[in-house]
């Protein structure tokens, strides 16, 4: 009897875990991007300057660099439920304390509470979908949990626009607590509490690299917001640096925090240089295409959402066919193909002239969303396919942690590409929309050549991963 309650309460888990990491992924995705579209109407309520509001977006993107290294070692000691649940009361609150601010100081501060919470959520909700299912089934829950980062950076900049048109900034934080009291509920009554044994955290290893990814995020942040390089690659060699010194002491520890024989598993390390390389195109196109569309176009922010959305549409179309898509060619025909596809897509954004009608880009942002869908699912299920039990929890951190770190880079690359075209005037013919076009070909044609990452892969690996094998 009890061994029936005990299938019974672990098919219920896989059933409804998906959902919940679901929950806690589009909440950071959608609260990466929702506030770009709404600095200036919280900057003239607050009496900032709009140029100076930046600092509401950077302290949750390095409060993320910063924390998520140490989100394995906590759902280790402590739990996966306690800490995610912990995350996601950390989450709301932020995000009740951001509505509620006062002032710029105000609202960092609750960005910094908000991105404590995001920091572990997500990376502990991955931990524990990683450890509950087989990995002949993780394909399947890994893709319907992983819709939410294509939806969220698609719908933010939409949902931010219509709710400071129509109603007030601070809806735009108060949307994640009923988001958030959801995730709660489910989460107390069916997330899994895995905890490991064998607890020995690296102190000196984190703080190394929690240094690292800040430098390496604040020289992100001041890539696209400065004409001034020197102090840019100042903080970015410094950041590489300490990377330098990370991997110094990890050779000497007997266990930090990120071991270095992940990345002898050969799938681990192409998983993690492919995240890096293919973002960089992949993350610049949510961020060029909206702002080309009201730069060059001068068409309004809500337009510029619109013509984006259809992305989060094929994305749905994209999670139904990867299963079957993979099962068929495997991943490293399917991540070479398909990363050689979004470079073209990437590349067919700049056949638009400024007369064209902006109505053109929507069929080829409706396919781009299908084949990213493939793409992330792909290379996040690759990843994690042949590690073994003892590294998946500092496996999943470090993969948690490349992510949004590609994830900038990609943002802060396409900017710094458009303000080089845009400097030369003789070049673009003083037509701003050329300087888009042109840096559509760039980051395309990167793209393109970021899938000769993936030959790395062999044909059968992945094989344990795919649904019909039982092993």
């Amino acid at each position: 009897m009890d061994l029936m309650n005990a299938d019974q309460r672990l098919n219920s888990t896989r059933k409804i875990l998906p959902a919940i990491l679901a929950t806690s992924i589009f909440m950071q995705m959608l609260d990466s991007t929702i506030l770009n579209t709404s600095l200036p109407a919280i900057a003239k309520d607050l009496n900032e300057s709009p140029m100076d509001m930046q600092n509401a977006i950077i302290s949750y993107v390095l409060t993320l660099a910063l924390f998520m290294p140490v989100s394995g070692f906590l759902a280790d000691k402590f739990g996966t439920k306690k800490v995610f649940i912990s995350s996601l009361v950390l989450f709301a609150l932020g995000s009740l304390f951001c509505s509620l601010s006062q002032n710029l100081t105000h609202l960092v501060i609750a960005r910094v509470v908000q991105g404590v919470g995001g920091s572990l959520m997500t990376p502990v909700g991955k931990l524990a979908l990683i450890k509950t299912f087989p990995k002949n089934e993780l394909l399947k829950a890994m893709n319907f949990a992983i819709i939410p980062a294509l939806i969220g950076p698609v719908l933010g900049p939409l949902v931010g626009g219509y709710m400071v048109d129509y109603l007030s900034w601070h809806w735009i934080f108060l949307i994640n607590i009923p988001i958030g009291l959801t995730g709660i509920l489910l989460s107390i009554k069916f997330m899994p509490d895995y905890r490991s044994t064998i607890i020995d955290f690296d102190l000196k290893g984190f703080l190394i690299f929690a240094a690292a990814s800040l430098l390496l995020s604040i020289s992100l942040e001041l890539f696209g917001n400065t004409v001034h390089v020197t102090p840019v690659l100042l903080v970015l060699s410094l950041g590489f640096l300490m990377l330098y010194f990370y991997y110094r002491h990890a050779r000497r520890d007997d266990n930090p925090i990120f071991p270095l024989n992940l990345f002898q598993v050969r799938t681990f390390r192409v998983g993690i240089l492919g995240n890096l390389a293919t973002r960089l195109g992949i993350s610049s196109v949510p961020l060029l295409l909206p702002l080309m569309i009201q730069v060059a176009y001068g068409r309004s922010a809500v337009t510029s959402g619109w013509i984006v959305a259809p992305m989060a549409l094929t994305a749905m179309f994209g999670k139904s066919a990867v299963i079957k898509i993979l099962d068929r060619f495997g991943y490293r025909k399917t991540l070479m193909v398909n990363t050689f596809i979004i470079g073209m897509l990437i590349c067919c954004m700049a056949l638009p002239g400024v007369h064209t009608s902006i109505y053109w880009y929507i069929p080829i942002i409706a396919v781009l969303g299908f084949f990213n869908s493939i793409q992330f699912t792909s290379m996040n299920t690759i990843s994690i396919a042949d590690l073994r039990q003892y590294h998946t929890s500092s496996g999943n951190s470090l993969l948690s942690v490349n992510q949004q770190l590609a994830i900038g880079f990609g943002v802060a690359f396409g900017l710094i590409i458009l303000k080089i075209f845009q400097g030369n005037a003789a070049f673009i013919n003083n037509e701003i929309h050329n300087a888009f076009r042109y840096t559509f070909l760039v980051v395309g044609s990167l793209t393109i050549i970021s899938g000769l990452v993936f030959r790395r892969l062999h044909f059968k690996d992945g094989e344990n991963m795919k649904s019909g094998d039982k092993t």
